[in-house]
């Protein structure tokens, strides 16, 4: 298995918390494939260390907007749903025909309206740039 975003995702947990990241932040192998099993699709490389890296560490999964935990992903519009901000307005997803890409562009889905626009970024770029600009904010304040 590639550990192509395992160490970045990792980082995160350093970078804004200044501790280690140890296992307990990450979701194991088998407890992801264990909240994957009544899913009908396979997550994109990216999203899945994601998950394996941080999927515990809710910190980070509710620092500003919601990652959904890998059971409760979703596929509407065309597209599979992880994330959502705290009002319900914007979700975020993948295409459904990119999920076999390692890395995505992201989709943002304003809820109101059910348009999507492009983030033009990646699964690992957005993810990313949204901490840093969520923990740079907080430390500006």
């Amino acid at each position: 298995m590639t550990e192509l975003f395992l160490d970045k995702f990792r980082a995160l947990v350093p970078t804004y918390f200044d501790e280690e990241w140890e296992e307990e932040d990450g979701l194991s192998s088998s407890e992801l494939e264990d909240l994957m099993e009544d899913q009908i699709f396979e997550l994109p490389l990216a999203l899945r260390d994601f998950y394996l890296a941080v999927g515990a560490c809710e910190d980070l999964m509710e620092a500003f907007h919601y990652f959904w935990d890998p059971d409760e992903l979703e596929i509407e519009d065309g597209h599979l749903l992880f994330l959502e901000d705290a009002e319900e307005k914007y979700a975020w997803g993948i295409r459904v025909d990119q999920l076999e890409v390692p890395d995505p562009i992201i989709w943002r889905r304003n809820n109101n309206r059910g348009s999507w626009k492009s983030e033009e970024g990646t699964f690992s770029e957005y993810v990313l740039d949204m901490f840093e600009w969520v923990f740079e904010d907080d430390e500006s304040t």
